[in-house]
């Protein structure tokens, strides 16, 4: 015989509230790939988890305010989102854990090798290509260097912005990599990147190798977030976290879902690192002191 549906509910009810639930942004189809197998893994060690995937981080952010999950996988725009919408509500959010290669990252200035660009001094009035409006790595943090430097972007250079997939923050790179290309083909004087994509370029033939030279380099960063949302149940979230730093590149089992995430070890979570982004936010007025989304040409 069926169970009433008030003590199905009343079950639903408890397993809901004893379920990690995690949101992460579909930036690639491998996202649900890499989240089933988390998932399993999970199972097999006993935590009771599921994952909601979001198009773009701002809802995903948001979700994790009104507590629909207990754990947002942030960009770090996101995660300065977070901690400022949190703040603003008189709450915290936390950092639980990060790639070990989400830390002491930097972005890249390149201009072709032949160009008569010496110095940071040289681009004025001329074309620098960044990637999408949201990317931290390839327009944020890049044209706060410049500012630093003297330059404003739109004043004293022409910005060339390659949008794409907005509200991803530029987890696709596609953005960065059109910004590679308009430097390739001629039409823009300097592109914006992160390190590590310069050189996946060069090698994957966008830019030919040879054919750029840094100009200049911003200050090291981190990138991603696993981060705890203010309303989420402690000891859920913690048993979560400790689970997460366990995992092991030696585990077969769990080895191809680094890969696909692009680590080898997880690592503590930390927040010094986005003190640059969080100077650039306010720099491009990308969002106020209470997380409110404040740029205006911003899509998503």
């Amino acid at each position: 015989m069926a169970a009433p549906p008030t003590a199905l509910t009343e079950r639903e009810t408890m397993r809901h509230a004893t379920t990690l639930r995690l949101g992460a942004v579909a930036y690639d189809p491998k996202v649900v790939t890499i989240w089933d197998g988390f998932k399993a893994w999970f199972a097999r060690r006993d935590l009771d988890f599921d994952y909601v995937l979001y198009s773009n981080y701002e809802r995903q952010v948001e979700a994790l305010l009104d507590g629909a999950i207990h754990v947002a996988w942030n960009s770090p725009l996101a995660r300065v989102r977070a901690a400022r919408l949190a703040g603003a509500r008189g709450a915290a959010v936390r950092a639980l854990a990060m790639r070990d290669t989400d830390r002491d990252l930097t972005s890249v200035i390149v201009v072709r090798a032949d160009a008569p660009i010496r110095t940071l001094a040289d681009l004025k009035g001329r074309r620098v290509a960044v990637g999408a409006i949201d990317s931290p790595q390839a327009t944020l943090i890049p044209l706060d260097h410049l500012r630093a430097h003297g330059l404003q972007p739109g004043l004293d250079f022409e910005v060339q912005r390659h949008d794409l997939l907005g509200g991803k923050h530029g987890d696709h790179i596609g953005g960065e990599r059109d910004a590679a290309r308009a430097l390739a083909g001629g039409r823009a004087d300097a592109a914006c990147m992160i390190d590590g994509n310069h050189l996946l370029f060069v090698n994957e033939g966008t830019l030919p190798p040879g054919m750029t030279r840094g100009l200049a380099r911003t200050g090291r960063y981190d990138h991603c977030n696993l981060t705890g949302g203010p309303a989420a149940p402690a000891d859920l979230v913690e048993r979560f976290r400790r689970l997460v730093l366990s995992m092991s590149y030696d585990d077969p089992e769990v080895r191809p879902l680094l890969d696909l995430e692009g680590l080898k070890a997880w690592k503590e979570g930390r927040v010094e690192g986005y003190r640059a982004l969080e100077a650039a936010v306010d720099a491009a007025r990308f969002y106020d002191r209470d997380g409110t989304i404040t740029c205006a040409d911003y899509r998503y």
